[in-house]
C-alpha cells in the first residue's frame, strides 16, 4: 500500500479526531459524513439506505491535517493529497524512518540508509481500484527528493506503518472498504463514493 493509500484509509477511519480541538468546517463536513455512513447500513426490518458523497481535495487535506493533529499516528507526521482523474492520487508525506527501522530492522536498504533517516518527506503516486467493495492499488512512482524509490520498498514501509496504526491494517491483502461503501472514484481534485 502506498502512503496515499494509507491517507485514504485515514480519511475513511471514523473517530480519528478528538473533540477538544477546534474543528475546521471541512473536517466537520467529513465527520458528519462518517456519522451518516455509519448509520446507512441495514437496520433490522428496513432496506439499506444508499448515500453518495463528493469531497474536494482541499476538504480531504484539511481533514487529514486536523485528524493527525488531534489523533497523531505512529510514524506518520503529515500527508497531503493531490487527486487526479481515473483513481490516480499523489501524496507528499512526512515519514519517521527511524521508527520504521526500529519496528522492523533491515527495512531500509543499506544504500538508502544515509538519506532515509529521521523524519523525511517522500512523494508517492498510486492508482487504486475498487471491486466488490475491496480496495487495491499499485504504486506508480515514489521519490525522496530526486531519488526514485522502488515500489516494493515503499509498499513494505507502508505495510509496516499500517500495522502500527490503531486499526492494525494488513496492507499485504486487499482492504475492505469501511461503512459498507460500494464505490470510490476520483475526478480532477475530487473523491466521490457511495454505499
Amino acid at each position: 500500500m502506498s502512503v496515499a493509500s494509507l491517507a485514504l484509509v485515514l480519511l475513511l477511519a471514523a473517530g480519528l479526531a478528538a473533540a477538544d480541538s477546534p474543528v475546521p468546517p471541512a473536517a466537520e463536513k467529513i465527520l458528519a459524513l462518517f456519522e451518516q455512513l455509519s448509520g446507512a447500513g441495514t437496520q433490522p426490518g428496513s432496506a439499506p439506505r444508499h448515500l453518495s458523497f463528493a469531497l474536494s481535495e482541499d476538504e480531504i487535506n484539511t481533514y487529514i491535517r486536523y485528524a493527525l493533529r488531534t489523533a497523531p499516528r505512529p510514524g506518520l507526521d503529515s500527508v497531503t493529497l493531490k487527486i487526479f482523474p481515473r483513481n490516480y492520487v499523489s501524496t507528499l508525506s512526512v515519514i519517521d524512518f527511524d521508527a520504521i527501522e526500529r519496528w522492523q530492522p533491515g527495512t531500509i536498504p543499506p544504500l538508502l540508509r544515509p538519506v532515509l533517516r529521521g523524519r523525511q518527506t517522500i512523494w508517492v503516486d498510486f492508482r487504486f481500484a475498487i471491486a466488490d467493495s475491496v480496495f487495491t492499488f499499485s504504486v506508480e512512482k515514489a521519490y525522496y527528493d530526486k531519488l526514485r524509490l522502488p515500489a516494493w520498498f515503499v509498499e513494505n514501509v507502508i505495510q509496516i506503518l499500517a500495522a502500527r496504526q490503531p486499526e492494525q491494517l494488513d496492507t499485504s491483502r486487499p482492504l475492505p472498504l469501511p461503512f459498507d461503501l460500494r464505490y470510490l472514484r476520483t475526478e480532477s481534485r475530487m473523491l466521490k463514493g457511495g454505499t
